[in-house]
């Protein structure tokens, strides 16, 4: 089976076990994957007229709109409403379903959008399941104001990470790539991550020689000044925001993994 048809097994399933009935508010993430959660939504014959899909960017928006459903964008949602469902891909998920993601510059649509759903659900091939973040894909995207660009790179790197950069487009004589919101893109590499098992059988996740464990890692690159959000999806989910008395959590509460041989691999959080 070819990669994108494992994509399409995995958004059909994934569609199939989630996907409410009686659905009013849909998040649609970014990427190659999603064409295949809009293509299974058209085919499992639901009735739409009533349902309004959010977009975590240009792309999603366009692919909303092609497919004839109803688009409306993040912020004009009406004030209170909960998303039933947000549906996204990932560039990396661990055996704790924590996410890199970020590879699209759509990273902070992505994040607000899956923090408004009661749950947020993950498809994507077999190549991105990982046992840890960082093991294939090389680097944590984040976003940043641009005048403070330079300032985040000097951060970034006293935390660990080895020669981070700014994105820039295909064409380097565009310059640097910026996302929705006119920030700019930074890559930084770091060591694989470390999970929370990894940490309670006694590893050290404090950056020490730069290995991190996830959520600290998080953590401590939002807290710098000048980053508007970290691609690392980690810490609660949907449910368990929802029992703390939130809303939406931005780690998913299940992952659809398309295999080479036709299968669908599903691996669901802890809630």
């Amino acid at each position: 089976m070819s990669v994108e048809e494992s994509k399409r097994a995995a958004a059909k399933v994934a569609v199939a076990n989630h996907y409410p009935k009686d659905a009013k508010w849909v998040g649609i993430g970014s990427g190659t994957t999603i064409v295949y959660v809009v293509e299974a939504i058209k085919a499992a014959g639901l009735d739409t007229a009533l349902t309004r899909y959010v977009p975590t960017g240009y792309q999603s928006r366009q692919l909303i709109i092609n497919a004839g459903l109803t688009a409306v964008e993040f912020d004009a949602i009406p004030a209170g409403t909960v998303l039933d469902v947000a549906f996204d891909g990932a560039d990396e998920v661990d055996d704790e379903l924590n996410c890199i993601k970020g590879g699209g510059a759509c990273l902070f649509q992505e994040k607000i959008v899956a923090m408004q759903a009661k749950q947020f659900i993950c498809v994507a091939d077999s190549r991105k399941l990982q046992p840890r973040l960082l093991s294939s894909w090389k680097y944590v995207p984040v976003e940043v104001a641009p005048i403070a660009a330079y300032r985040v790179l000097r951060k970034l790197t006293a935390l660990g990470s080895v020669k981070p950069a700014i994105r820039t487009n295909v064409s380097s004589k565009e310059g640097p790539l910026k996302t929705d919101q006119d920030f700019f893109i930074i890559d930084a590499p770091f060591p694989p991550l470390l999970t929370e098992a990894d940490v309670a059988a006694g590893k050290d996740g404090s950056g020490t020689a730069g290995v991190w464990e996830v959520k600290e890692l998080a953590r401590q690159i939002k807290q710098i000044s000048g980053v508007l959000e970290v691609g690392i999806f980690s810490g609660l989910t949907g449910p368990q925001a929802q029992a703390a008395g939130g809303i939406g959590g931005q780690r998913p509460v299940a992952a659809y993994f398309g295999m080479p041989d036709g299968t669908v691999s599903v691996r669901k959080a802890d809630v």
